[in-house]
């Protein structure tokens, strides 16, 4: 079995210690960690034009705390995928246009999703207290998965696509 590279490695105990959530001094400080340039400037950059997605505020424990901007975890790769295919000579508008022309849309729906289904969990847990919704919380499982399922499939629709535009552009620069 071939050994896995030190980046891959690195990058996988980074999804595990982020698993709920990645801040921006935390990314900084993964990519500082790796010898791959990254400023803060540039993070912001790709989340305005949609390469990545936004933050999401979460509340720290503790009184008057605060809040403090999450991302998945999977930026980590998003982030070096961009600046790889930077490194090809691909333009920002070509990673757009070519690569992640459906990104913002999904995590857009991702986001809808949750809240839909965070508001019906706390709507069955209410009507559960009184006994009448068991019923309904096996149909909202179903749809839940089913939009799981969903965004998975057109994630992969969009890697598909994408590896294409890849492969067809590095064929071409060749």
């Amino acid at each position: 079995m071939k050994q896995m590279n030190s980046r891959e490695q690195q990058l996988r105990l980074f999804e595990q210690k982020y698993e709920g959530g990645i801040t921006s001094s935390e990314l900084l400080d993964a990519f500082a960690g790796m010898d791959v340039q990254l400023s803060e400037a540039s993070l912001r950059k790709y989340v305005q034009l949609g390469l990545l997605p936004r933050s999401i505020r979460v509340g720290r424990k503790g009184k008057h705390q605060g809040s403090q901007g999450v991302y998945p975890v999977s930026v980590l790769r998003q982030i070096l995928l961009i600046k790889e295919m930077m490194a090809n000579n691909f333009t920002i508008e070509q990673i757009q246009r070519d690569f992640f022309f459906m990104r913002r849309d999904l995590q857009q729906l991702q986001q809808t999703l949750t809240s839909i289904f965070s508001t019906l969990s706390a709507v069955l847990q209410e009507r559960n207290r009184r006994g009448y919704a068991q019923d309904v919380a096996r149909d909202v499982e179903g749809a839940r998965q089913s939009s799981h399922d969903l965004l998975i499939r057109l994630e992969d629709v969009e890697k598909r696509l994408t590896t294409r535009a890849h492969l067809r552009r590095l064929s071409s620069a060749s």
